[in-house]
């Protein structure tokens, strides 16, 4: 497994995958990964509040993020799973736009070209071949193989530890093996497809599993931000350059519940909890940035003060939610809406037009 940070925050070096991360950049990704945590909080306290129908906490995972915002190219395109709202957010989908989808205001609210960020594919794994058929399309558009960045583009795609056990996921991979198609797979192993253990699913690492499709595949630690930075970066050079696809494994874990709507406690003790939380991805970079002196207690407290005031402002973007066209969204589903949407939006437009003593 690639580790360049240790969990005492002890920098190593790889020759297989170096990095430059000047001091700003590590700063940087500190500050992501405090305002993704902070994010994630606000998030479920808001779901809590009945502000939002549903929210997939993120905490312990923000590392994963932090890295592939510092490996992705001015002409990737992302696609996510449905925990990487941070990352989201950094590509430019506004937090209002992220709260609407999970207050189910919103299919996807926010432009997935220009933010380069796509949809969430709340069903498990769907979003696989969407991201295989792009990776294809940008290949025959010939945007891959000048070893050139500033043109070259890959599609990086997200998805859990569960998802490798949905059909649609082993097929995306068959695709991209056999068309060299230029993705990056990133799957974030949390350890649990929702209440069950990734080893009732798997017999072998999955990295391992990637392998035997003929994809370039790797095992890194997802709690290490500059490891997963290390990583993404050359898949991502691989991928733009005509190499083909790659498989990343970050390893990692949930702290939070699979949703709002899970209760952990009922499935896994408290021992491993607290195993993992010695393991935290912002304590690691955190103790790696003071013993090197790129940050000092001023600045931690200033840090604390912009999560404050993030944390506010995403309070008051449940304020910025307009209240959805339940008829217009119907027509949202397909590109050319179906006979049957047609019908469905006009049944749903009578009722909503009946009194409401009636419509009950």
């Amino acid at each position: 497994m690639v580790q360049l940070l240790s969990p005492e925050g002890v920098r190593k070096d790889s020759p297989e995958y170096p990095i430059d991360l000047d001091a700003e950049q590590l700063r940087q990704a500190l500050e992501h990964m405090v305002l993704a945590r902070r994010l994630d909080v606000e998030g479920t306290n808001l779901q809590r509040h009945g502000e939002l129908s549903l929210w997939p906490p993120l905490i312990g995972q923000e590392a994963t993020q932090a890295g592939a915002i510092l490996a992705i190219g001015p002409n990737d395109q992302v696609f996510p799973g449905y925990r990487e709202q941070a990352l989201g957010h950094w590509m430019g989908v506004s937090i209002a736009d992220i709260l609407a989808t999970w207050r189910g205001s919103a299919i996807c609210p926010w432009d997935t070209v220009a933010t380069r960020f796509g949809a969430y594919p709340v069903m498990i794994g769907s979003g696989a071949l969407h991201g295989v058929g792009y990776a294809m399309g940008i290949q025959r558009d010939g945007m891959t193989g000048h070893d050139d960045p500033s043109t070259d583009a890959a599609a990086l795609l997200f998805h859990g530890d569960g998802g490798m056990s949905e059909g649609d996921v082993s097929e995306s991979y068959v695709f991209a093996a056999a068309n060299q198609a230029p993705i990056v797979f990133c799957c974030v192993n949390n350890q649990y497809a929702i209440s069950e253990r990734t080893t009732v699913s798997a017999r072998t690492s999955l990295f391992r599993r990637a392998a035997g499709f003929g994809i370039h595949s790797v095992q890194v630690d997802g709690n290490d931000a500059i490891a997963m930075a290390a990583v993404l970066r050359d898949c991502l050079r691989r991928a733009r350059n005509g190499e083909g696809p790659c498989f990343v494994e970050a390893w990692t874990y949930r702290m939070g519940a699979h949703t709002t709507t899970d209760d952990p406690t009922r499935y896994r003790s408290k021992e491993e909890e607290q195993a993992w939380a010695a393991l935290d991805p912002i304590v690691r970079l955190r103790t790696h940035l003071l013993n090197e002196h790129l940050i000092d207690d001023d600045w931690l407290a200033a840090l604390d003060e912009r999560a404050d005031a993030f944390g506010a402002s995403v309070r008051a973007a449940i304020d910025d939610i307009p209240e959805p066209d339940l008829v217009a969204e119907l027509g949202n589903v397909y590109v050319d809406p179906t006979p049957d949407i047609r019908r469905e939006q006009q049944e749903l437009a009578d009722w909503l037009a009946l009194d409401p003593e009636e419509a009950n």
